[in-house]
């Protein structure tokens, strides 16, 4: 009996010792992996391998058309992107203050509506081919040649014109940041603007473009929508496919894996160039490099240069969108659309505070307790940015369906009621997904934050009897309320255009508004989709400008 009471007694102490902030972080890490483990198992424990017919059939394709898809869409917006950033921050001309932030306004459009926009920009029935055959009396389309609409090049185009905003941000930070006087020394020595961009500008951005680019490929491996509407077999085109044609839950997650390596390779890749290109500011009073000054013919060719972007990736597809919207004013007051808004705004503001809370409640935790582990699990939180929402969607919804039939059979075997599918059926499992999704966003926007707080205020607190809970209360809440609302409202955009991952996992008769843009689209049916698409539309415009008004204030 007494070393019974001893060991009772010694496991008292031990739980008395767990960390309620290093036990947090464990779950709140374990709750954005466990659907990448769950993709990884099914992958590699099916019920029907299907393995060996995706290599000797469609895999290739898939394979071969992302491989194309991420390097154009990289190349186009790092060279679109770093060409203006680095025009818009070394020369001043007529409208060049108004483009520096312009240019970020392709970010509030979902590339799934730049596609839908651009095909009806130029397909045969729109106004482009109509003016041509009006202007020079062709008949048919046998009386002159235009580019085909659908393929995979205009793919390429709608997600550059979509995602170059990701490089030119970064690239234009990273060559403000520069000093002028290393422009100057390098024009003393003899060398061009051309010179000075490739061997002093470029070379000291190139981190930041990096990760820009990054970025925008990752964002082209995971898109859907765009891929979809334009034929071009991919890998997530392919998920969708398998799952939904197939049947095949084990044939879906080994393509999953196939993109998830893929996206961790590319993060792998950014991570070592940017450890490989570190470069250090050494000069103490570091003078701002002044614009010149570009007046008559190379100051028209710098405005063309930076504002074709800016009308390909945000003027052509509201405009278009807008004239659906203005021609089909009776479908405002559809039902459906406000019943689709709404879903939209309770499951992306109920996923902005979940993600943001325990962003904030794992960003504390890793300050606060000074351990290793919640420090190690930090990083492994941002996974689930990393993997694409088809990925997660196969993920969480697997298990989830499951756990939901066992609950349901054990309900009728106990009480005899039948509760039905309780998180698959609901919106709980779109939640989960948001959550895991863009749960590293809330989580940098926080650790930003916390990093601007001087150590000496919760110190302080600490020392006056607060404890680690009322020193993030009264502390660091009221330092941090502008930070935790920018975390909130950038989580809940990224919820609103996620498209692949709520596709998955809506229930039946659940619809948001990128759900409902998709379905009418889709059937060739734009003017149904334009009242929805253009809220979407402006709830991004609504982000981009508080993030202009944050780079503007920094």
């Amino acid at each position: 009996m007494t070393f019974i009471s001893e060991s009772f007694s010694l496991v008292l102490r031990r739980c008395r010792r767990v960390d309620i902030w290093s036990l947090g972080a464990i779950v709140i890490a374990a709750l954005v992996v466990l659907p990448v483990m769950s993709v990884l198992f099914l992958a590699f424990f099916p019920s029907e391998n299907i393995w060996p017919h995706l290599i000797s059939t469609t895999l290739p394709r898939y394979m071969f058309n992302t491989i194309v898809m991420m390097v154009s869409v990289g190349a186009v917006t790092v060279a679109v992107g770093t060409g203006a950033a680095w025009i818009l921050t070394q020369y001043r001309f007529v409208g060049s203050r108004w483009l520096s932030w312009l240019l970020l306004l392709p970010l509030a459009i979902p590339a799934y509506v730049g596609a839908y926009a651009l095909v009806d920009f130029l397909e045969y029935a729109g106004p482009v081919q109509t003016g041509m055959r009006s202007i020079f009396g062709w008949e048919t389309s046998r009386d002159y040649w235009f580019p085909e609409i659908r393929s995979r090049g205009a793919a390429i185009v709608v997600l550059s014109a979509a995602l170059y905003p990701y490089v030119y941000l970064m690239a234009r930070v990273a060559f403000i940041e520069q000093s002028g006087s290393r422009f100057e020394v390098a024009q003393a020595l003899g060398a061009g603007p051309f010179r000075r961009f490739w061997r002093v500008g470029l070379p000291l951005a190139r981190p930041a473009i990096a990760a820009g680019a990054a970025i925008a490929m990752m964002e082209t491996v995971s898109d859907f929508g765009t891929v979809e509407f334009f034929a071009v077999q991919t890998l997530t085109t392919g998920i969708f496919s398998t799952w939904y044609e197939s049947h095949n839950a084990g044939g879906a997650s080994q393509i999953a894996c196939v993109v998830l390596v893929l996206v961790l390779v590319l993060v792998a890749l950014e991570k070592s160039s940017r450890r490989r290109l570190r470069y250090h500011n050494t000069v103490r009073n570091q003078r701002v490099n002044e614009p010149v000054a570009l007046t008559g013919g190379s100051g028209f060719i710098a405005f063309v240069v930076c504002v074709v972007p800016f009308l390909i990736g945000f003027v052509m597809p509201v405009a278009v969108i807008v004239r659906h919207a203005i021609r089909n004013a009776d479908l405002w007051a559809d039902d459906t659309l406000w019943s689709a808004a709404f879903n939209t705004v309770w499951v992306g503001m109920t996923a902005a505070v979940i993600a943001v809370g325990l962003a904030i409640f794992m960003v504390y935790a890793v300050r606060m307790t000074g351990r290793r582990l919640p420090r190690f699990l930090l990083p492994v939180t941002t996974l689930g940015y990393a993997a694409p929402g088809a990925v997660l969607g196969v993920g969480i919804l697997i298990p989830m369906a499951a756990a939901d039939h066992w609950i349901a059979d054990a309900g009728v075997a106990l009480f005899g009621v039948d509760v039905g599918l309780l998180m698959t059926g609901t919106a709980f499992a779109i939640i989960v997904a948001y959550v895991v999704r863009f749960f590293a966003i809330a989580q940098g926007a926080v650790d930003a934050a916390m990093g601007r707080v001087a150590p000496s205020l919760p110190l302080a607190a600490r020392s006056l009897g607060q404890s680690k809970f009322g020193a993030l209360r009264r502390v660091y809440f009221p330092l941090m309320r502008g930070s935790i609302g920018t975390a909130l409202l950038l989580v809940f955009v990224d919820s609103v255009k996620e498209l692949p991952a709520t596709l998955l996992l809506r229930p039946f008769g659940f619809d948001t508004l990128a759900t409902q843009v998709y379905e009418h689209a889709s059937l060739e049916n734009l003017g149904d989709a334009s009242p929805a698409a253009v809220i979407v539309i402006a709830v991004g415009i609504g982000a981009v400008l508080l993030l202009a008004q944050a780079q503007r204030r920094g």
